[in-house]
């Protein structure tokens, strides 16, 4: 099977010699994923295992053992990697034998040694209470160096308890200078030993039989004679000379070992004391560690540290234990401290809140650091927030310029407001139609919007980590594992009861933006709602319909934001209501901006008439109504969770009266100019066009315009607006979903026809008093009479005057409008034939001639204009005739045609213009 891992490798060890059972550090690579996975360590051919302690992959501690091999590798072998290699070695040393009385540098550990050779299974007593020399001969040391004796003896040692002991290397190392004789009398030593070992402590017992009989015969006698001088002590006695003895005895011994033992209590005292120290060293290195860790920062290596020794030491009652674990606690009281001053710290970030929230858990703080957070980080939004006014406001009233603020917006930003408005509509006519605003607004944004735009960043960036630091208290995961399951019933039941507060606080950052943004949107409102605190924006002027309808995207923006984070929608229903107050002001304010543009288009009339009789004054109200509506097309628009614009009826009916009086603008537009007086009308530029097909020959050759050219060119107008214009805009009304269109397109067309028939009775009144007023004159001229008249020969200059006149107004009329000749000639033959049938009807009697004359003259005028007869020009007419004496001849009626058809033949080029056929007469 194929290991996923590469065999361990030791390049290094540390201390890289000593005696048995020294500490040792070893370091190399891939030397196992954890303790489980370490199966085998051998040091000098020695099995390491038991001791042995893992710390990393790259790290194990251990104890060397008593190793068969004075030097050899270090071998390492992992259930991942397999068995390793080692790049060192380790070199085994003789340990030192140490007698009871000998003097030491350090610590000689008492620990049981074994005989391998002679018994494996039983314990040999310790090496300071074993022969130090097993010859019985005096030890003279020899000067033979040892590394030669170990070249000499490979493999072998000098130590007879070793299995590898070298009789011979012991003998040039102890004895070099022995002489045989001594070394005879060593063996005989040995011998004797091994005899005494052989023969067990049975054979002690029968050897020394008799002396335990004697010893017991002692005993006894002693006894008796107690028994017998009785139990008094008495002066000489034989108890008080034993007891004399024993007490000499007792102190003979401790002067002879005083020393000895005095040394040995005090290392004794020193050796535990020394222990305590190592044993309990992490207690008493706690405080300044805490201190260390603290200072680089490593709270969670404090924290650790606390929980050991809390456990260890919570309830200790050793006195100096408890002092040292008071200074602990001083010392995690003031880690505490510093830690909520550092979670309270603004602005921070939500990572290290969550981080100082969880030491201060895991630290078990008083009260609730959570909800602390919780509350400093709400007023710090708000405080942000407000500083923002004030900085705002400040720029405001500082130097004229634009605030630094204002060059954050992004150039696309500034670009899109304006950016719906540039696409027109595909009107028919008016491409000589200029914007009423320049561009200049394009490059400086108001301090308002700038405003909003600094606030509602301001708000993601800081409402965001707020809730989710909330939706991390709710759940939990602010604790760590410990903490939340030592305080899961007493914090659900502070999140029970956090919950109103919480919802409570982001309703006050919700109603802070909302009245910050009015305070600088609708600075009225504001002022009216309660507050200098937002307000400060009284002395600017009121942001028009573009920048509000930026404004409002941007809110929309923040409110989407908002949304996606989950917050509950009656939280954010403030917003909503901010956002459609702003839509439904921003459509009053471009509705009323509109009627302002409207109203000064009476300035741009250029009075040049095209095919159809139009001036570039209505496409240029149609376009700018449209170009209006398209501003707010966004702004109508209802996004996902807002209510429509016109859902309130005060609404509807505002913006219904705003509409209408955008239509009555526009006519009083025109009849204002209609009633211009002749020396106001601005006529240079109307040179430009004097080439234009569409002009006629009475406007080439002068450019000043009457007050009856002006009328029939409004009257023109006025007929394109009634049958396209209003029609076209009530269209794009209901397109953008406006209410109360039927009253608009009413109301508008009601005020637009009541102007058409004054301005055409004016016209008419204009033309055909004239013409009608010249007609009794000249039928009397020269005191003609109907009872006494020559024969008719044709019709007289009055009736010829008449006629010319009413060509001219054809004329007139015709060169503004062919569609105006029906409606306008009809009028005034009207006018005409009422008051030919008047004077016709005046005249008392009629003599033959007379009759024949009158006849002549009222039938020339009737046939000429007979394409522009209506049925009361008719009726007139004929009323006139009945009022004359029948023709009773067939010779007079034979010559009423003659001479009808001479006046017409010799009138020809002049009647030529009454002989089209004109659409049907438009009733007035």
């Amino acid at each position: 099977m194929s290991r996923s891992r590469q065999p361990p490798l030791v390049t290094g060890i540390s201390p890289n010699e000593g005696i048995p059972w020294t500490k040792v550090t070893i370091r190399g690579e891939n030397l196992g994923t954890g303790p489980a996975d370490l199966i085998g360590l051998t040091i000098c051919g020695h099995n390491c295992l038991l001791t042995a302690e893992w710390m990393s992959a790259s790290k194990i501690v251990c104890r060397v053992g008593q190793a068969k091999d004075d030097k050899g590798d270090i071998i390492v072998t992992t259930k991942s990697g397999g068995r390793g290699t080692s790049t060192v070695s380790f070199k085994l040393l003789k340990p030192e034998k140490i007698g009871i009385l000998d003097q030491s540098a350090v610590w000689v550990d008492e620990m049981n040694y074994y005989d391998m050779r002679t018994d494996r299974s039983r314990g040999l007593p310790p090496l300071s209470l074993r022969p130090a020399n097993p010859l019985g001969i005096e030890v003279q040391k020899g000067k033979f160096p040892q590394k030669d004796l170990e070249m000499l003896f490979p493999g072998m040692s000098a130590d007879f308890t070793s299995e590898n002991f070298s009789a011979a290397w012991y003998l040039i190392e102890n004895h070099s200078n022995t002489s045989f004789e001594q070394l005879k009398t060593a063996i005989s030593h040995l011998k004797r030993h091994a005899n005494k070992k052989s023969e067990g402590s049975l054979a002690h017992v029968k050897g020394g039989l008799s002396t335990f009989f004697e010893a017991q015969d002692a005993l006894s006698a002693i006894h008796q004679k107690l028994e017998a001088d009785g139990t008094e002590k008495v002066e000489g006695s034989m108890t008080q000379k034993l007891e004399n003895v024993l007490n000499r005895a007792s102190n003979t011994a401790d002067t002879l070992f005083q020393e000895v033992l005095g040394r040995k209590d005090k290392a004794d005292s020193t050796r535990n004391a020394l222990n305590v120290l190592q044993r309990f060293k992490f207690l008493f290195n706690l405080p300044l560690n805490i201190e260390r860790n603290i200072q680089k920062g490593d709270y969670d290596v404090v924290i650790n540290d606390y929980e050991k020794a809390k456990s260890l030491f919570g309830k200790t009652e050793v006195q100096v234990f408890k002092k040292y674990y008071a200074e602990v606690e001083t010392r995690i009281e003031a880690l505490r401290e510093l830690l909520l001053e550092k979670l309270l710290e603004t602005p921070s970030t939500l990572h290290d809140q969550k981080r100082y929230i969880r030491y201060l858990s895991d630290l078990h703080a008083p009260g609730d650091p959570a909800w602390q957070c919780i509350g400093a980080q709400h007023r710090w939004i708000l405080q942000l927030m407000h500083s923002c006014r004030e900085g705002c406001v400040r720029d405001l009233k500082g130097p004229p310029g634009l605030h630094g603020a204002l060059q954050d917006l992004d150039a696309e930003v500034c670009a899109s407001v304006p950016g719906h408005l540039g696409q027109t509509a595909s009107l028919k006519r008016g491409s000589s139609f200029q914007p009423g605003r320049g561009d200049a607004w394009r490059c400086k944004t108001p301090h308002q919007v700038a405003f909003v735009e600094k606030l509602t960043k301001l708000v993601l960036s800081q409402l965001p980590n707020f809730w989710k630091l909330w939706i991390s208290y709710v759940n939990g995961s602010l604790f760590s594992e410990t903490a939340e399951k030592s305080g899961h019933i007493e914090r659900s039941k502070n999140v029970r009861q956090r919950q109103n507060d919480f919802k409570k606080m982001i309703q006050e950052v919700m109603q802070c933006l909302v009245k910050l943004v009015r305070g600088a949107l609708l600075p009225l409102g504001a002022a009216e709602g309660g507050g200098r605190q937002h307000g400060g924006w009284e002395g600017k002027a009121e942001l028009s319909g573009q920048w509000l309808a930026h404004v409002i995207q941007t809110l929309r923006l923040t409110y989407e934001s908002l949304a996606a984070l989950e917050i509950p929608n009656d939280l954010l229903q403030t917003v909503q209501d901010l956002i459609l107050g702003l839509r439904v002001r921003c459509v009053v304010v471009t509705l009323q901006h509109t009627a302002e543009d409207i109203k000064r288009l009476a300035e741009k009339e250029d009075w040049v008439v095209d095919s159809e009789g139009l001036t570039s004054l209505p496409c240029q109200f149609e376009r700018c109504v449209v170009l209006s509506l398209q501003s707010l097309r966004g702004v109508l628009e209802c996004k996902p969770g807002e209510a429509s614009v016109f859902q309130h009826p005060k609404t509807q009916e505002e913006v219904c009266q705003l509409s209408i009086n955008i239509m009555q603008v526009f006519i009083s537009c025109l009849e204002q100019l209609s009633t211009k007086p002749d020396a106001d009308v601005d006529t240079a530029h109307l040179s430009v066009d004097v080439s234009s097909p569409d002009l006629f020959g009475s406007i080439h050759e002068d450019f000043s315009l009457t007050s009856e050219q002006r009328l029939l060119i409004v009257l023109s107008n006025c007929c394109y607006l009634e049958r396209h214009t209003f029609l076209s805009i009530a269209e794009h009304f209901e397109k953008h979903n406006f209410q109360g269109i039927e009253k608009i397109t009413q109301v508008s067309m009601a005020s637009l026809k009541d102007l058409d028939q004054r301005l055409f009775e004016s016209y008419i009144e204009l033309k055909a008093d004239p013409i009608v007023g010249s007609l009794e004159p000249g039928i009397y001229a020269g005191y003609f009479d109907w009872r006494d008249c020559l024969p008719p020969t044709g019709v007289r200059n009055y009736l010829k005057e008449a006629l010319v006149n009413i060509i001219a107004v054809h004329a007139e009329v015709f060169t503004v409008s062919k569609d105006l000749v029906p409606r306008v000639l009809s009028r005034v033959v009207e006018a005409v034939s009422e008051e030919l049938s008047r004077l016709m009807q005046c005249v008392s009697s009629f003599s033959r001639n007379g009759a024949l004359q009158a006849r002549l003259e009222i039938c020339t005028l009737r046939d000429t204009v007979a394409a522009h007869l209506t049925l009361e020009s008719r009726s007139s007419f004929k009323q006139a005739l009945e009022a004359l004496p029948q023709l009773s001849s067939g010779a007079d009626r034979k010559l009423l045609e003659e001479l009808l058809s001479r006046v017409k033949s010799g009138m020809h080029l002049q009647l030529a213009c009454f002989q089209a056929a004109p659409p049907p007469a438009v009733k007035t």
